[in-house]
């Protein structure tokens, strides 16, 4: 932004013959933006509008053994729109596609058909077995709750902790309450949540807020028909809000875990390191 308005402003600027510095006009303007844009945020979730916002949301996982030998890769996508009817969220266009190439691009994949038109009401019921009553019984069934689960987490670290921060001062969110039960397949357990709001940026016509935030040295324990679990897990990531209507224009996640896992048909058990490259772009 500096940069931008020296080069603005550079050369001979006479105001009633006085000559004006670039660099004083410069930090004029500075200041003008900073007053403007950089003293607080937008307070809240947004208020709801006639045009439901639509979003499509790409997960990546990649899986390789403790030498970071590549076993196996998933990718999981589906579009969710938020804003309709009472508040309520729906998803459609769930596929989910796995590859044994590294390099390799994604077969087309599979769709998931109970998440069509899958609607909700975002909130802590979210993470209640009935609200998956009619998911199917098997491991990849995960991968489309994780859909769901991670977009709350962005909407909530975007919109519920707006009043507690400030700019490029760490937060760290008081009341996580540690571990929860995820929807009867295990549980997880948060050690510490940190936001940073880290200044502004410009991005689908927007002028936006860009937030931060981190958790690490989770614990994350599943209890599955096929397969147990347990093993830790970080995640990150920046999520882009409007400055002028509340909304997420863009957000990235990122994630690593380690898990030991136990397949009931397998005699010994076996150890998994996953990263998850995550993106949610506008639609609509």
């Amino acid at each position: 932004m500096k940069n931008n308005l020296i080069n603005l402003f550079t050369g001979a600027l006479i105001i009633t013959g006085l000559f004006i510095s670039p660099l004083k006009v410069s930090a004029q303007n500075q200041k003008a933006v900073v007053n403007k844009y950089m003293q607080k945020l937008p307070h809240g979730k947004p208020v709801i509008d006639a045009m439901p916002q639509k979003y499509r949301m790409t997960a990546v996982y990649t899986n390789r053994d403790l030498y970071g030998n590549f076993t196996g890769k998933t990718k999981v996508s589906g579009d969710y729109t938020c804003g309709l009817e009472k508040g309520e969220a729906s998803w459609n266009n769930v596929f989910i596609s796995n590859s044994g190439d590294f390099s390799g691009s994604f077969p087309d994949g599979i769709r998931q058909e109970y998440m069509d038109n899958f609607k909700y009401f975002p909130s802590s019921e979210m993470l209640k077995e009935e609200a998956f009553k009619n998911f199917p019984a098997n491991p990849e069934n995960v991968f489309a709750r994780n859909l769901i689960w991670d977009m709350s987490t962005i909407e909530g670290f975007a919109w519920e902790y707006s009043d507690s921060l400030q700019l490029n001062r760490i937060y760290t969110i008081p009341d996580i309450k540690g571990e929860f039960e995820m929807a009867g397949i295990g549980t997880y357990n948060h050690a510490k949540i940190q936001l940073c709001w880290t200044g502004i940026s410009y991005i689908n016509n927007e002028m936006c807020a860009v937030i931060e935030y981190r958790a690490i040295d989770n614990k994350i324990e599943l209890a599955m028909d096929q397969m147990n679990t347990r093993g830790t897990e970080q995640y990150w990531g920046t999520t882009w809000i409007s400055l002028r209507t509340g909304q997420i224009e863009y957000a990235e996640m990122y994630g690593g875990t380690i898990q030991e896992i136990e397949i009931k048909s397998f005699k010994d058990k076996f150890l998994v390191k996953t990263i998850r490259e995550l993106w949610v772009e506008r639609i609509q």
